[in-house]
Order: C-alpha cells, then structure tokens, then sequence
C-alpha cells in the first residue's frame, strides 16, 4: 500500500493517506502548468465557484484515452491561447479530495508540470461563455513577490501555491515530484 505524503520542502507537518482511502471515489484525472516567464512571473487562472473564488495553475480535466502531454497542450490553448513548445518536468501531484458542484466527481488528482515561456497576453480559444461554464473568470500574471504577499483572504489551489512557487523558483525543479493531499 503506498503512501501519498505532502513532501513540499516547507511542508509540516506531512499529512499522509493511503490508497486504500480513495477506494469507491471517483477521481477525476487532470493536468496543470506552472507558467513561468522570463521574469519569473507566473500566469494563473481565476476560478470562481459559488462557494468562493480561487487562483489555480491553467488546466483542466482529462478526456478519455488522452496522456498528460496532449491534454496539457489541449487545456492551455483553451484556457490562455498558449501552445507551449515544450511541456516541462513533472513538479507535483495532487490530489483533492472535494464533491463537485455537478455530483460527477468526488475530487480530482492534478499533475502539475512546468512551462516556461515568454510574456504573452492571454488569448484562450474558447468563448467567454463555455469559460465561464468550466468557472473561469480571470487571468493574470503575478510576480513572486505579489504571490508571496497575498492575503490570507485569497484562496490558491493548491492550498500553499505562493510556497510551492517560490520553492521551484528557488530550488528548482524537484527530484521528484511532490506528492500534496488535499480535503475539504
């Protein structure tokens, strides 16, 4: 039975689940990029649930039979008009274990991998409406500095993202992902 531990370097303490604890949930599988640009600022997505507003990585949900690097590529053109060159290393795992508004899921499990790209102003291929159907409102650059000083009113998933930006930035790219464990 393997455990999934939050092994963030400034995590603590670390909280562990085992598989076995997911059994009969339905997780959905999705994709996630940490957009990086050449000043370090990160893009991030808006989400806005009736419950409350939170900041994520761009991406989005899996469609059958599609690996992470098609999905991930599928999702960003979407979600912020970008067609990365490259899909970067794999940073983190996390699962979040929270019903959906729509009762189809029980949570859902994003890889997180990393994009570096130059500036560019957001164009998502989709329409205003069809994003605002998947709940996405905004997107905005942010600075390490910016993320750093939040405050605590502002929601980020995952739920230390600022810290979990700052320790890639920094230390770079983990040897091996990190594995977080989110419930609500």
């Amino acid at each position: 039975m393997r455990k999934l531990r939050c092994t963030t370097p400034s995590a603590s303490p670390p909280s562990t689940l085992t598989d076995t604890d997911l059994s009969g949930l339905r997780i959905r599988e999705a994709v996630r990029a940490l957009i990086i640009d050449h000043d370090n600022h990160v893009l991030l997505a808006q989400l806005r649930f009736p419950a409350r507003s939170v900041w994520v990585l761009p991406g989005g949900g899996l469609e059958e039979g599609e690996t992470h690097v098609v999905g991930l590529h599928r999702e960003l053109h979407e979600e912020v008009g970008l067609v990365p060159h490259e899909i970067g290393p794999h940073l983190w795992t996390r699962t979040h274990v929270i019903p959906f508004i729509d009762g189809k899921w029980d949570g859902q499990r994003d890889h997180a991998y990393l994009v570096r790209t130059t500036r560019f102003v957001p164009a998502p291929a989709l329409t205003e409406e069809q994003l605002r159907s998947e709940y996405l409102v905004d997107l905005r650059w942010w600075s390490p500095t910016e993320l750093l000083e939040e405050p605590e009113e502002t929601f980020f998933a995952p739920l230390h993202l600022p810290r979990l930006v700052h320790d890639v930035l920094t230390h770079g790219v983990p040897d091996e992902p990190w594995q977080i464990f989110q419930r609500s």
